[in-house]
């Protein structure tokens, strides 16, 4: 395989960071103990190629030691140990990010030192302070509002002073973060909020905090509520064991969210110093800022903060070529890893669509809702929708007129599978052969197949599906009801569908805002969670286990069927591709280096809850490439006409949709060559052996 010195390997060239929360060695009142804590630590990240390490507030001193933060001695000690941190993190790679009180003028503040090559690069003053219940900090320090555009003496070096910082990698455009401590975060405006709008995309928080009962999950709200308001990453770092226990008690959290999303966090109450670990996304928070347009009027309805906030520049000295990436990556982007919230997803996206369709049966008025029924997964699906809508209206589900239509290649199984299903959910069932009709409109176009000849092309298939697609429309209007659409988000983002016709056409289509990877997991729900009595389950137990085939070409001499997946690749892949594509906009090597993490060892990683064991595939960058290539050719030079004529359908993932009124809004003559030449031009030249 390629050489992994290649750049394609580096995450810092696809816009990751490497940050930590550290939980040092802490010893009450013991400046020269709690450096050596810091320096410990310093050490563990550099060789863990940590970019950003975030320590708890008041590092240097510790937190709870009240009135000794106004002891002269103290204060000297404090400044002569930042001397020497500074002095020694010029043999680091990480920037640290550390507490400490300085005194400047008459004041003293409580502060985070952001210390990088052998320099101290800034100091931020907390806004914030807290004077309630076991909280005295005003008794002892300065509060830091309205420090802008100041200055402060460190051991004879004057640097610049004030909660107007943001600091920024000269050579890693994505690195940027600003800095709060602790009550900042608590506070109704956190003062952090500004630091975004200004351009950081990381926000650090240096926290003691005591624990309470409680107080963990609180934290875990505010931090999660700032990742998500301010969209970016929020890197939080609380004091932990070696504080003083006079009054209070403390549990060493370290947690780091981007976008609303937890990454990691640490073990909280534990007596060994702790380094968390993992890589943020700047470039996924940039390209989300871009797309959320109430960010940026929120940056100009507060005068702009990114023109009086000062930038202070650093050349960062990371670690280059492969590193690794320690990021949890879902295989599944559409389907949680975590049981409950699987659970939860699966409920509302299937409230969704039975909500919508109950809405589409109550304005129409409709007298029948017809289906097509082939027996596999979303047919099955629209199906169960189907009832459960009629369920909750009172309807009778003979209400849904279901209909098998064989064709040239439709299986025994499949077609006892649509019988089944339409006998057990009690709707109105019929059979339509449509051979007969395909074989008489392909004797008058004078196909190859009306003389005998096995000629499979597209047209072969299309007359199948379009005449099935006609027979619905037809009996809709007979029955006095609509066509409930069956094709999924993910046929139509590869435009695997017949235009006009088959997956591509209905009256409303239920199933377009659900990928495929999402289905199987709805209908193994339905089955879970007994939506359905009787023989029910049995059936759309069998349905699950199908082989997806459009069954649209007879199986070969061998008795292999026809498989969407050789033609098209894995819809597992297709999906992975799909929501970093739209959810995102990130470019084609992106998401191959985020892709080849997420399945280049089935053994690693997390899989969904009860995920099949000889199901689980790996696949090499190779493969990864190849199927990526095809996507982009489909998705951004072949099927946008399709979309763009996409019927009524609700949106259900907030990973995104197809429709032209909605999320994807495209021009159906573009194309690919934008998006296939960064992938070729990106990935180690092995990777695409037949370059064409």
């Amino acid at each position: 395989m390629a050489d992994t010195t290649h750049p394609f390997f580096d995450m810092h060239a696809h816009g990751l960071v490497r940050v930590a929360t550290a939980t040092p060695a802490t010893r009450t009142a013991d400046v020269a103990f709690n450096t050596a804590g810091v320096l410990a630590e310093a050490a563990r990240a550099h060789e863990a190629n940590v970019d950003l390490v975030v320590y708890p507030e008041l590092t240097l001193s510790s937190y709870a030691i009240d009135d000794l933060h106004l002891q002269q001695a103290m204060l000297e000690r404090v400044e002569q140990a930042v001397a020497e941190v500074v002095e020694a993190s010029d043999d680091f790679t990480p920037v640290l990010v550390l507490g400490a009180p300085l005194r400047r003028g008459d004041k003293i503040y409580n502060c985070a030192l952001v210390i990088a090559g052998g320099e101290l690069l800034g100091v931020i003053p907390k806004s914030y302070l807290p004077s309630y219940r076991e909280f005295y900090e005003k008794r002892y320090f300065a509060h830091g509002r309205g420090c802008e555009d100041m200055w402060i003496a460190v051991n004879g070096e004057e640097v610049p002073f004030g909660t107007d910082l943001v600091f920024g990698a000269a050579n890693l455009p994505g690195f940027t973060f600003g800095v709060e401590i602790c009550e900042d975060y608590w506070a109704p405006l956190p003062p952090g909020n500004m630091a975004a709008l200004a351009g950081a995309h990381i926000l650090c928080n240096l926290s003691a905090s005591p624990i309470t009962i409680g107080r963990a999950d609180d934290r875990h709200l505010h931090c999660r509520s700032s990742s998500s308001r301010a969209i970016c990453a929020y890197v939080y770092s609380a004091s932990g064991h070696g504080e003083s226990t006079t009054d209070l008690a403390w549990d060493g959290q370290g947690v780091v969210y981007e976008l609303g999303d937890l990454l990691t966090e640490s073990v909280r109450f534990d007596l060994e110093p702790a380094l968390c670990v993992v890589d943020v996304d700047t470039d996924r928070i940039a390209l989300e800022r871009m797309r959320n347009q109430t960010f940026a009027d929120a940056a100009e309805a507060h005068g702009r903060p990114e023109d009086r906030y000062r930038r202070i520049v650093f050349e960062h000295a990371y670690s280059e070529g492969d590193v690794g990436l320690i990021r949890p990556v879902r295989r599944f982007p559409f389907v949680p890893n975590n049981p409950k919230t699987l659970d939860e997803d699966c409920y509302e996206a299937f409230n969704i669509q039975v909500d919508a369709l109950m809405r589409r049966i109550q304005a129409t008025r409709a007298k029948s809702l017809v289906i097509g029924i082939s027996g596999g997964l979303d047919s099955t699906h629209a199906l169960i929708v189907a009832a459960k809508a009629c369920d909750r209206l009172g309807l009778p589900r003979t209400t849904i007129r279901g209909y098998t239509m064989p064709g040239f290649a439709t299986s025994e199984e499949t077609k006892a599978n649509a019988w089944k299903l339409m006998e057990s959910f009690g709707i109105t069932a019929e059979e339509i052969d449509i051979r007969p009709a395909a074989q008489r409109m392909l004797e008058d176009m004078g196909h190859p197949f009306a003389d005998g000849e096995a000629h499979y092309d597209v047209t072969f298939e299309n007359v199948q599906a379009g005449l099935r697609t006609d027979y619905l429309f037809r009996l809709a209007g007979l029955h006095g009801g609509f066509v409930i659409g069956t094709g999924d988000l993910s046929e139509l983002a590869l435009g695997w569908c017949t235009y006009g016709v088959g997956d591509q056409m209905s009256h409303y289509g239920v199933n377009a805002g659900v990928p495929k990877t999402l289905i199987r997991y709805l209908i193994r729900w339905t089955i879970q969670t007994e939506q359905f009595l009787g023989e029910c389950n049995a059936v759309l137990q069998a349905v699950h286990d199908t082989v997806i085939s459009p069954e649209l070409v007879p199986a070969g001499e061998d008795g292999a069927i026809q498989s969407t997946e050789d033609m098209i690749g894995p819809y597992e892949l297709n999906d992975f591709f799909l929501h970093h594509t739209v959810r995102f906009g990130q470019r084609p090597s992106k998401i191959a280096f985020l892709a080849w993490h997420a399945w280049k060892d089935r053994n690693e990683g997390e899989w969904p809850v009860a995920f099949p064991e000889d199901n689980r595939n790996e696949y090499d960058l190779a493969t990864i490439a190849h199927w990526l290539e095809k996507f982009a050719r489909r998705f951004f030079g072949f099927s946008q006409f399709k979309r763009s004529a996409l019927p009524n359908g609700p949106k259900v993932s907030s990973g995104g949709a197809l429709s032209p009124r909605g999320d994807w809004r495209a021009p159906s003559d573009a194309v690919a060559d934008v998006w296939v030449e960064e992938l070729r031009e990106s990935l180690p030249e092995d990777t695409f052996p037949a370059r064409d």
